[in-house]
């Protein structure tokens, strides 16, 4: 009588073990094959190769970058100017860190309140300008042969050789930005320890050289 109670406990604690039935095999079964990543990657690169396919991806790559290096994408948001505007630009920087020297000598400590301006010259004026633009490029022309021409669209190379000038290209729009331009033709030229930016409507009047 006093093991019965543990009888009944086993018992009941394995109903699964005492009831479990072989169902046989439902559906096909397949041993696990897979090939090794970089074999397929292996495989597919010789197929490729010997298809001409890389060959033709190679050329096509060539041809993408040639075209992207003489035409950027064009900076977006900026128009053909159709009023004149000006400001000043103060490019004073508040340093985030401490600068130091080749012998760790602190030049500036964090927190200090830096105006590039004070230690370089902007030696010439920046010239904003749309290399699509007839007119602004003939404008851009006739300024002060030391300044520096930035596209923010068209070819700079083809202008290059055709103009016999150094043109630059404000990739990906920070210049611009930087300093609030939104239409074109625009100069940016040092007045003290500021820079004047002006957006120039050629259509409004005559703009002399310097």
């Amino acid at each position: 009588m006093i093991r019965l109670p543990l009888v009944l406990t086993i018992a009941l604690a394995l109903p699964a073990a005492a009831q479990a039935r072989d169902y046989g095999q439902q559906g096909a079964v397949f041993p696990v094959i897979e090939r090794d990543l970089l074999e397929q990657i292996h495989s597919r690169l010789v197929a490729m190769e010997k298809s001409g396919e890389t060959a033709k991806l190679n050329d096509q790559l060539k041809r993408r970058t040639a075209a992207r290096v003489n035409r950027p994408d064009p900076v977006a948001g900026i128009a053909r100017a159709i009023d004149d505007r000006s400001w000043s630009f103060d490019p004073t920087i508040t340093l985030a860190a401490d600068i130091r020297g080749a012998k760790g000598e602190l030049i500036h400590a964090a927190g200090t309140r830096v105006n590039p301006l004070d230690s370089v010259v902007l030696r010439a004026d920046l010239l904003f300008l749309d290399g699509d633009d007839a007119a602004q490029v003939a404008w851009a022309l006739k300024q002060d042969r030391q300044a520096k021409l930035i596209l923010i669209s068209g070819a700079p190379l083809e202008l290059m050789k055709a103009r016999q000038r150094r043109f630059y290209f404000d990739q990906g729009g920070k210049l611009t930005e930087r300093f609030g331009i939104r239409a074109v033709p625009a100069r940016v030229r040092q007045q003290g320890r500021l820079l004047a930016v002006s957006e120039i409507a050629l259509s409004a009047k005559k703009e002399p050289a310097r």
